[in-house]
């Protein structure tokens, strides 16, 4: 029987490679567990669980979600004369058989009904789930809203809340953007204001919500009015109530089993989640940045589906009296589609092991009295340098997760020709889906501003320092390596010439020292999986020899200089069109 995990090799080799048992104990270590049923009794039990669940996952996956997908497509969601929106069926019961399995309290601890799971885990969840279909992700993968509930409210909102996540009861939505305030949050305009019993209420219209008709809904509003930045924010949690209403339903170019909500907010019942005043600045950055994470695992998933069915293809069909797989224009297409899926993915679940460390450090720091003062010391530092690597980690895994969907979504088409532009085929479902993964949750744009501060600031160099010292038997992994540190030393030239410019280069020159940092760091995950896998080897030397060029052109390009599209913008770009 269809199983996205048991036929997917490199996320099984991964599940394998990737120390888990680590994870595990840090996972389980002052694990909330309360009257739970079940507790793994040592990191081997828990990481068997995992690959149960996982297994679940998989048949989930493969034998419900996929099915329901073209017809989910095709149909989508209803918006009802009151204001509410119904479901697809089909929509309702893949949530159904997500709630029956338990699947729905992925991170959450036991003591809510949840499972627990460690991050990566809950990353190559999501991934199956998407390729599966991707705009369902978009219910599944909102369990970040349960985790910023767990992490910031106070007792009694969770001990209410999060068993009504875990057991599929509730679905929620991050109700962040306005009309006026896309990318820019600090722009907030929906009021939050008390009355006369000191309770909160909010007003105000809320645009591009995700699931905006789930029951529990956490909203970015402005509690301070005197202050119009972002420390005038709080986070509010409401539920969908009559004072809640859906005025909208955006008409999407894909996606279309995800409901994208226009919310009207009519003093609407709220309670405020931890400090006022902290609601952007803490929390919603919090909460972004795991959703970034998971919008990486969709755009892997949208990748993996499309990848699979152009390989299909590739193989079945025949032209000139060969499979089209194997003349070199199409074979290059189809090794390089899978080869830049197996980095991204290289680069995903890594930077999900690094957001559980910092995530269980976090945890057991500020969540566990009576550390000792050498404990909090330890942690405090390790804390920091997590923070470090993860701020550059996270915006790259979301920035070249997305970007490498698109490019694989859009060469399935390629590859299957006339017949992939028609609907008789998913790829231009795929290619739908896969063209909001460099949107939402931050533009790639600003994915590349979050992640060059790291690249620039030293954080690349220290984190790469590591793989660098490295050694390997294998002579031909040696010789790789010593390519990528003398790529590492080329990105390192373009850097200080960057900062002997103005800022506004910097800016310019961003996104090709991001990607240049990427392909460095991916080769040398490659390496590192290629030491325990010799087909990886292959991978990783088509990788380092394809990347490598582009990373010395981007270099050349900084080093140039070239400042014209800033410096004669308006000759460029020639005289803003007019209206017809």
């Amino acid at each position: 029987m269809a199983n996205f995990f048991l036929d997917n090799q490199d996320i099984q080799f991964l599940f394998d490679y990737l120390d888990l048992a680590e994870l595990a104990r840090l996972q389980e270590d002052r694990a909330e567990n309360g009257q739970a049923d079940y507790a793994p009794l040592d990191e081997r039990d828990a990481v068997d669980n995992y690959r149960r669940v996982l297994e679940i996952v998989g048949h989930v996956a493969a034998t419900t979600i996929a099915p329901n997908a073209e017809r989910v497509d095709e149909e989508g969601n209803t918006l009802n004369d009151n204001g509410t929106v119904t479901y697809h069926p089909l929509v309702r019961e893949n949530l159904d058989r997500m709630a029956q399995a338990d699947l729905m309290g992925f991170t959450l601890p036991r003591r809510y009904g949840g499972l627990n799971c460690p991050n990566v885990v809950y990353t190559m969840a999501t991934e199956m789930v998407s390729r599966a279909d991707a705009s369902f992700m978009n219910m599944f993968g909102l369990q970040g809203i349960a985790e910023t509930i767990n992490a910031f409210a106070n007792q009694e909102i969770k001990d209410e809340v999060l068993p009504r996540f875990a057991s599929g009861e509730v679905t929620g939505a991050m109700v962040l953007t306005e009309p006026d305030a896309g990318s820019d949050l600090q722009s907030v305009r929906l009021r939050a204001e008390q009355n006369e019993n000191g309770n909160w209420v909010l007003n105000g219209v809320k645009r591009f919500i995700t699931n905006g008709c789930g029951e529990i809904l956490l909203t970015l509003a402005r509690s301070e009015p005197n202050i119009s930045d972002g420390r005038g924010l709080s986070l509010f949690l409401s539920e969908r109530s009559d004072r809640v209403r859906v005025r909208h339903l955006e008409h999407k170019l894909g996606i279309h089993g995800s409901p994208t909500c226009e919310l009207v907010f009519d003093n609407t019942p709220a309670r405020l989640v931890g400090e006022r005043q902290r609601g952007l600045i803490t929390y919603v950055m919090a909460l972004m940045n795991g959703a970034r994470v998971g919008i990486a695992a969709q755009s892997m998933g949208v990748a993996e589906a499309a990848y699979r069915l152009a390989r299909t293809y590739g193989h079945s069909r025949h032209q000139f009296g060969v499979p089209i797989e194997r003349m070199p224009a199409v074979a290059e297409m189809l090794t390089d589609m899978k080869v830049s899926i197996e980095a991204a993915r290289a680069l995903l679940y890594e930077t999900s092991r690094v957001c559980d460390h910092e995530n269980n450090n976090l945890r057991i720091l500020e969540g566990c009295p009576g550390l000792s003062p050498e404990e909090q010391k330890e942690r405090k530092q390790r804390s920091r340098a997590f923070k470090r690597t993860n701020s550059m980690l996270t915006p790259m895994s979301k920035y070249e997760c997305s970007e490498m969907c698109i490019r694989v979504a859009n060469d399935a088409i390629q590859v299957l020709g006339g017949s992939g532009y028609m609907k008789d085929y998913a790829a231009e479902r795929y290619l739908r889906d896969a063209r909001i993964t460099t949107i939402y949750e931050g533009t790639s744009q600003l994915q590349v501003v979050a992640a060059v501060r790291g690249v620039t600031s030293g954080t690349f160099e220290q984190y790469v320092a590591d793989f660098e010292a490295k050694t390997y038997d294998d002579p031909a992994l040696e010789e790789l390596k010593a390519r990528l540190l003398g790529a590492r030393e080329e990105i390192v030239e373009a850097i200080h010439f960057v900062k002997s410019l103005s800022g506004a280069y910097l800016d310019l020159a961003g996104r090709r020292l991001v990607n240049s940092a990427i392909a460095v760091i991916c080769g040398h995950l490659l390496l590192g999986q290629a030491a325990a896998n010799d087909r990886k080897k292959t991978v990783a030397r088509r990788y380092i020899a394809s990347r490598l060029p582009l990373v010395r052109m981007h270099c050349e390009v900084i080093r140039a200089g070239d400042s014209t599209v800033l410096d004669e913008f308006e000759t460029l770009a020639g005289p803003v069109p007019t209206a017809d």
